[in-house]
């Protein structure tokens, strides 16, 4: 059986590429919203009232939670003396997967996921891929197959699946927070039509761009901040300047309090980073997990 801990949006769609595939998935249900039981039903996961009966049961547990909650949820994990293989598809630095590595020795597996959600059942080439490394990450790929997760193995050492997704989310997530806080400046400058007017003269996908990313981050921003840390992390430990994605994390903790809205555009984003006082620290709720 595997464990799924937990099933945001994102894990609960990874779970249901599990349970669609045949394989038996639970989840832990205590303390959680009426949306993540929602989510966990329909991706037909069976639920445990505890961490410690589903761990009871589990051969694997599969860790897809908010980065800064991957090290604690893992030695949680590990003071039940799990002794099963444990799946971190968190994304976090290279140090932190090494850090939870250290926690299961052979039976970790590194993960990390680029793209939306899977959608079962939807035909077409997968836009999700899950990169594992590790000594047993061929097996956790094969969990996938033709399954809406394109799951691939990598050569490397055990935190080589993180440290891909760093850099890949480096740029993604890092280019979306670079160009809401320019748009903050342009604001607080008062020159935000006119630079609005050069954009389309000389970079032309740029303002729907800006106002785009607004509508797409802003729901995440909250969990978007501890990826960049994490980031930023990244940069420090190979001697590279980790100030950019420090700035990028500042952007989306101040959007934090946008993840409960309904619609968010681009004057709800310009609002929540030019107001210092907006976003005062990421929620609690560590349910909501997208990449």
């Amino acid at each position: 059986m595997i464990l799924l801990l937990h099933p945001g949006q994102m894990g609960a769609a990874v779970g249901a590429a599990l349970v669609g595939n045949g394989h038996d998935t639970g989840w832990v249900a205590a303390g959680r919203s009426a949306a993540t039981q929602a989510r966990a039903a329909a991706a037909g996961l069976h639920g445990f009232e505890t961490l410690a009966s589903g761990l009871r049961a589990a051969d694997m547990a599969m860790s897809i939670c908010p980065p800064d909650a991957a090290l604690e949820l893992a030695r949680q994990v590990r003071r039940e003396g799990f002794r099963g293989v444990y799946v971190d598809g968190n994304a976090v630095a290279p140090e932190t997967a090494r850090a939870i590595a250290a926690l299961f020795g052979a039976r970790y597996v590194d993960g990390g996921i680029i793209g939306p959600p899977p959608r079962w059942r939807v035909a077409g080439p997968s836009h999700t891929r899950f990169y594992l490394a590790g000594a047993g990450a061929a097996d956790v790929a094969a969990l996938f197959a033709d399954s809406p997760v394109d799951a691939r193995t990598l050569a490397g050492d055990a935190a080589a699946a993180s440290a891909l997704k760093m850099c890949f989310a480096a740029y993604t997530k890092g280019v979306s927070a670079l160009l809401l806080g320019i748009r903050a400046l342009a604001e607080r400058n008062g020159v935000t039509d006119d630079l609005l007017a050069e954009w389309r003269i000389s970079q032309r996908e740029l303002p729907n761009r800006s106002t785009a990313v607004a509508t797409s981050t802003g729901p995440k921003a909250w969990r978007f901040a501890g990826e960049m840390r994490q980031i930023a992390a990244t940069f420090a430990a190979a001697g590279l300047p980790s100030g950019f994605h420090e700035g990028a994390a500042e952007i989306y903790q101040r959007m934090a309090g946008l993840k409960d809205l309904a619609e968010i555009g681009i004057d709800d984003a310009l609002r929540s980073i030019l107001d210092t006082g907006a976003g005062g620290g990421e929620t609690a709720d560590n349910e909501d997990a997208g990449r």
